[in-house]
This record gives structure tokens, sequence and C-alpha cells, in this order.
């Protein structure tokens, strides 16, 4: 592929949309449903876990078949059917083995499609990585319309809990569909850069590895528990809808403003910022969710916690896993952050809520964050980005 080719702006961020407003009424109300069906908080952690655990698997088969068969986008389309054909035996309500079971089948394929997904659009963008932002947004504007709709339907009486599978269902199945929209790209040529383990087995991007596994587990209490969190200190599924929104708001603020910070400061120096601001952010969310202007300020530095850190780690991937190693190291990325940190903060967060309480859960986070900072300052990548000062 040339960096001339003209780039489908639309249907990616199509694609985008509605993955993450499939994402937007799967997170935040998955693990209240879960708890409407009497599921205890270890169960909930385990199939939370489950979800993200299968992201440690999972995108490096499919990244591996990927780079191996040039066959990206119709691996991504065959993920999406095999995603909403798996999921659909939950409408059924079947029992803890049964949803267990169901969960990692579609999780497997789910979990396949956005790193597939990121690696095609990051290719069609070559030579302008900047805007991969632009095209990101789209999924946080989704994600923000699912969990507004559906917690506003939620809160009015106008939907239930027991209806969210179908919805979810649904949703799924219209991204799928968005994925056959995406156009066929020219047959490129790929370029033969090194050897996979070589590009891994580096201090610095071992050490980059690190931070963002520490850095996502640290946000396994919040996927898991947060809305519960908040329900317990008696806030209704609308006003719990709009705390996540403020959330992805703040996400979407950094992506609009993202190839300006981009080309003025280094990777490194936004990594290291965003890290002392995760940290703050949960040690707010665990001591102060009953001072409603803290909590919101906590939840602002999603914007620093998720969007500049998955922003600078697209980069950084990139930089590491060039060529035909685009996909393996997309794959890899989603799987040791997402999908093994997920999966850690998940089934740790899972343990301990009952046994240590929230604020002292979330006070680990914040200490998972500090150690991935240390980790960052010490090892990982000291050059700045294209075209950023040093």
């Amino acid at each position: 592929m040339t960096g001339d080719e003209p780039v489908p702006y639309w249907r990616l961020s199509g694609f985008y949309f509605w993955y993450f407003t499939a994402l937007g009424a799967f997170l935040p109300y998955w693990s209240l449903y879960l708890a409407s069906r009497g599921y205890s908080a270890a169960e909930i952690g385990q199939l939370m876990a489950l979800v993200a655990g299968t992201k440690i698997i999972a995108p490096n088969i499919w990244g591996w078949l990927a780079d191996r068969s040039g066959a990206d986008l119709r691996l991504i389309r065959w993920a999406g059917f095999g995603t909403v054909a798996a999921f659909a035996p939950i409408l059924w309500k079947p029992g803890f083995w049964w949803l267990f079971c169901i969960t990692l089948a579609f999780s497997f394929f789910w979990n396949a499609c956005l790193p597939l997904f990121e690696a095609l659009t990051l290719r069609y963008l070559a030579g302008r990585v900047e805007r991969y932002s632009r095209i990101r947004v789209w999924g946080s504007i989704g994600f923000i319309l699912a969990v507004s709709l559906y917690g506003s339907a939620l809160g009015s009486g106008r939907a239930t809990l027991a209806e969210l599978p179908t919805a979810v269902g649904a949703l799924l199945a219209v991204e799928w569909l968005a994925s056959l929209a995406i156009p066929r790209r020219r047959a490129r040529s790929i370029s033969q850069e090194g050897r996979f383990a070589r590009s891994f087995w580096r201090k610095d991007v071992v050490a980059f590895f690190l931070v963002v596994m520490l850095l996502q587990a640290s946000h396994g209490p919040y996927y898991v528990f947060f809305s519960i969190y908040l329900e317990n200190h008696d806030l209704d599924p609308e006003r719990i809808g709009l705390f996540w929104v403020l959330g992805v708001l703040a996400e979407i603020g950094f992506f609009v403003f993202a190839p300006r910070l981009l080309r003025r400061l280094s990777l490194r120096g936004i990594l290291l910022t965003s890290l002392l601001l995760a940290a703050v952010r949960w040690l707010l969310t665990g001591w102060a969710v009953e001072h409603t202007v803290l909590l919101c300020l906590a939840q602002l530095l999603h914007g620093a916690s998720f969007g500049a850190i998955h922003a600078v780690g697209i980069q950084l991937t990139l930089r590491y896993f060039p060529g035909r190693h685009r996909n393996k190291g997309q794959a890899l990325y989603s799987s040791a952050s997402f999908g093994l940190g997920g999966a850690l903060g998940s089934l740790v967060s899972g343990e301990a809520w009952m046994v240590l309480g929230p604020e002292w859960v979330f006070s680990g986070a914040a200490a998972a964050c500090l150690l991935a900072w240390l980790v960052a300052w010490l090892w990982v990548d000291r050059r700045p980005a294209c075209g950023a000062r040093p």
C-alpha cells in the first residue's frame, strides 16, 4: 500500500462506531445484568475476566493468520460473524457454566476484530498516522450514545436489564454488517523487516508491554464493578450512565487534540504524565465517590488513563513492529494490555472486592499505575515521536 491511496474515512469510522456502540451497551451494564441474575461478585469477576482473558490468546492467533495470509479484511468479517453466532445462545439465559462456555466462545471471535482492524486502519494511514485519532474518535462517540441511551431507557423504565442481551446481540450484528462495507485494499508488497522474536525481546519493548499490562490491570475494578459501586451508593442507572459518558467525553477530547499533541510532545512524556494522572484517578474513585465534583474529575481523567495511553500505545507498537509484523504487533499489544492486564485486574478485584472493600481495591489500582510509571521511566522508549520536541 502506498501512502497516497485514498482513505475510506467514513467506512473505517463506521466500523469503530458500531464496535464501540456494542461495547458501550455491554461494558457498563453487563455486570449489573449478571448481578440481577443473582451471580456473586466472584462469579461476575470470573465471567468478566474471561472476556478479557481471551484477548491473551485470540488476537495472537488471528494476527498470525492475517500476517501469513494477507487476508486481514476477510478475517475481520469472519470474526464478526462468529461473534454474532456465538453470542446468540445467551438470549436463552443459560446457567453459569453454559454462560461461561458461551462467553469464552463469543469473546474468542469478538476480541479478534479490533486488533485486526487497528492494523488495517494504520495500513490505510501509511505515512499519515496522526490522522488515526480522527477516525478512532467515532468509536468513542458510539460508546457514549450506547451508554447514555440505554442508561436513560433503564432509568425511565422503557428498558430492563433482562433485555440487555438482545440489545447487545443486535449491535454485534450491525458491527458485522459494517465490516462488509469496508473496501478491499489494493495488493501490497510486504516488507521483511527482521524477525518477530528479535523485535519483541528488547528491553524497551518488554518494558512497554509490562506498562500497558499494569495499566489495564488497574482498570479491572473500574470495568467490572464501577456500575455496581455507584448503584450501592444509591445512583440510578441513568446517572451511572452519565458518569461513564463523562469519562468517554474526556477520551474524545484527547482524540480531538491528539494530532497536535503528538507532533509537539514526545510519546514518552505523554505516557509518563498519563500514568501519574491515572493513579490520581483511581484514588479519587475509591475515596471520593460521595463527592460528585471529585468523582467527575476522576472520570475526566479517563482522557489520560485510557485515551492518551492508548494513542501512545498504538504508535509505539507500530514503531516496534513495522511491516509484515504489524498485525502480530497489534495483537500482542491487545493481548498484553486488554487481555492479560484486563483478566488479572478482573480476577483480583473480583476476589478482593468483598474482602478489602472498594476503597482499597481502587488504591491497589493506583499502586499498579505508579509501578507502571516507574517501569516506563526506567526503560520505555526515550526517543521523541516524529516531529516532536525531545
